[in-house]
């Protein structure tokens, strides 16, 4: 089976190319980390899937992609939902880019099988 990870990212807001891959990491890491627990003796403590599991010990295959707007991020968020893959869907604070304005730059869907993420990821363009 084929695991992989997709990071969308918002190409409309014209970020600095730092700024994307920063917002595209948070998305990967946030996606992973959501089940995560902290332990008294400082431990954190990750329960993953058997997707996650076969993805963190296999070829960790991420795959960039990009959408032009909010509402076609959102979009993806919905069909990422609907699927019932983890997702992780990443707003700036606005500190450094978007004047204050809290803005939705970037979402990760999976780590998921091929089969099911390419029906929410599958039509769009190659970052």
């Amino acid at each position: 089976m084929s695991i992989k990870q997709v990071i969308v990212i918002r190409r409309d807001l014209k970020m600095r190319r730092g700024k994307e891959i920063a917002q595209g990491a948070h998305a990967s890491m946030a996606a992973l980390l959501q089940g995560a627990t902290f332990e008294a003796d400082g431990s954190v403590r990750v329960a993953v899937d058997p997707e996650a599991r076969a993805w963190l010990q296999g070829a960790f295959t991420k795959i960039a992609v990009k959408v032009n707007s909010e509402e076609e991020l959102l979009a993806v968020r919905d069909r990422a939902v609907a699927a019932g893959i983890p997702h992780a869907l990443i707003q700036d604070a606005g500190r450094t880019e978007f004047h204050g304005v809290p803005t939705y730059t970037a979402l990760a869907v999976g780590p998921a099988s091929t089969e099911r993420i390419d029906p929410v990821t599958g039509d769009l363009s190659l970052y």
